[in-house]
């Protein structure tokens, strides 16, 4: 039998992970020991996973710096939850959830390879200033939007809802800063876990696919990559656009798990692209798995800790600087490796335990 590789080990590992716990948290669900705090908190982890997976391509295999990904994750959301809304009454829930997944990505792939046709050609940290505008557009241009469906079609307007004219059997979708309304709850976590452990495959496949090396060699050397006649633009292209449509992936979960979806800072603005960069450096540039703990962790973190009020937010912080130190520091690395508690040091003592037994 032909031996996998490291990298596909790794995924296997990473898949068998996270479909372990999903059978744990099932079975604590099923017996009522999982608390209504972290039922809550399934859908958006495996949300803000994916966010984090589609940044981590950008970042750790493009090799570009991006600061807009929540704006990505926004427009897979809007997108989704309009369309849910305005055909509820239409198409049945199933066959609707599933176009509004296709939307989403589709939409948000959309928008990400339009920004990146004139930034990619450019160096430096453009794309970062760039992204981060789009964020910024994206959540103010929701925030004063207003529309509405009826049987003469959809109308539109930036001032209010009255000036959208609608007749009496018409229905507003989005309604300005109040955001979309009643989109249908049908994230659940079991389809969240099964989007999130598509992504990793496709990313798996894309990076060690002969775009995907392409890629990479683009990061490592771009200079030596164009000089061998790589279209540089073109694999950057399709490496964003595939990490903007995974974002959006992350938006139509989360969209479709609450009841009023608002574009506000704390969901899609500046503060939550930070938030998923932390995620994606926390975890290892370049570390897809290790994204998706870091995700994990930091959202579920300041819920545990809710109970300490005031010192919430101070422990929070504390763990993370010292996450990020046992992670990065080279002291602690060293230090790591010495005594065997690297990630891979790890593993490797897992599989010869494994091979004794």
């Amino acid at each position: 039998m032909k031996k996998l590789n490291k990298s596909t080990q790794k995924l296997i590992t990473s898949i068998s992970v996270i479909a372990l716990i999903y059978i744990i948290v099932c079975i604590m669900d099923g017996t009522g020991n999982l608390s209504s705090l972290m039922k809550g908190l399934l859908v958006p982890v495996c949300a803000y996973s994916l966010v984090a997976v589609g940044l981590n391509l950008c970042v750790g295999y493009l090799g570009e710096l991006s600061l807009g990904h929540a704006g990505f994750m926004c427009v897979g959301a809007f997108s989704s939850a309009f369309f849910s809304k305005t055909f509820m009454d239409v198409i049945p829930d199933g066959p609707r959830f599933f176009l509004a997944i296709v939307i989403g990505t589709v939409m948000a792939a959309l928008f990400g390879f339009l920004i990146a046709i004139p930034v990619l050609r450019l160096s430096g940290d453009y794309l970062a200033i760039v992204t981060l505008a789009f964020g910024e557009i994206i959540k103010t241009v929701i925030t004063v939007l207003y529309v509405g469906v009826d049987s003469r079609g959809v109308h539109a307007s930036i001032k209010d809802m009255m000036s959208l004219g609608l007749e009496p059997d018409g229905k507003l979708i989005l309604n300005g800063a109040q955001g979309i309304t009643g989109t249908p709850r049908q994230s659940t976590f079991t389809l969240a876990v099964l989007l999130l452990i598509l992504a990793l495959i496709v990313v798996h496949n894309f990076v060690n696919s002969r775009t995907g090396r392409a890629v990479k060699a683009i990061r490592d050397n771009q200079i030596a990559a164009e000089t061998v006649g790589l279209p540089i633009t073109k694999y950057k292209l399709i490496a964003f656009t595939l990490s903007a449509a995974i974002a959006g992936v992350g938006g139509v979960l989360y969209s479709h798990n609450i009841n009023m979806l608002v574009a506000n800072t704390n969901n899609f603005g500046y503060n939550m692209s930070i938030m998923i960069l932390v995620y994606v450096v926390l975890g290892g540039i370049g570390n897809i798995s290790g994204s998706v703990i870091a995700a994990a962790v930091l959202t579920m973190l300041p819920e545990l800790l809710r109970d300490l009020q005031t010192y919430r937010m101070l422990i929070y912080s504390i763990v993370l600087i010292l996450l990020m130190l046992f992670n990065w520091a080279p002291a602690i690395l060293k230090w790591r490796e010495k005594y065997g508690l690297t990630t891979s040091a790890i593993v490797n003592k897992f599989k010869k335990t494994k091979e004794v037994r």
